[in-house]
């Protein structure tokens, strides 16, 4: 569990089934969704297997914050980070990635990637804070669900 260094009582905890329609809600409204991604989907298959998981960042009961973390047995990936906008510039958003970060080591997992849209500099300085660095890699993708 991350330690709490704001004002705020946040506790983390992963996800259950009964969350997803308001962890994807909080995703909608982060604007994290694409049309072309079921977002719905992505909760349901994190949450099926042992590689993976969505924690949730409760406050008095609510869903504030998520992240949808699995890994391959080697690099650690991060998706849907989100905090809901009442609740930014708090910590919130270190918080959530110490909570990945502390799941795959408890697993083992040396190394976490994460995937930033481009032209979003708020975000890349974000992490850049927290001690991710951009690396010198080209990242390619194959659609294999025939969208």
């Amino acid at each position: 569990m991350a330690e709490n260094h704001t004002q705020i009582p946040i506790r983390f905890a992963s996800a259950k089934p009964e969350d997803r329609a308001k962890v994807t809600e909080l995703w909608d409204i982060c604007g994290l969704t694409r049309p072309w991604n079921d977002a719905n989907a992505d909760f349901e298959f994190a949450l099926a297997g042992p590689a993976s998981t969505v924690l949730v960042g409760l406050i008095d009961g609510n869903i504030v914050a998520s992240a949808m973390v699995g890994h391959d047995g080697h690099r650690g990936g991060i998706y849907y980070v989100s905090v809901h906008p009442s609740c930014r510039e708090k910590g919130l958003g270190a918080l959530v990635m110490r909570e990945a970060e502390q799941w795959l080591q408890a697993l083992g997992v040396p190394k976490m990637n994460l995937i930033v849209r481009s032209g979003n500099d708020k975000v890349v300085g974000f992490y850049e804070s927290i001690g991710y660095q951009v690396e010198p890699n080209t990242q390619m993708g194959k659609r294999l669900d025939g969208d």
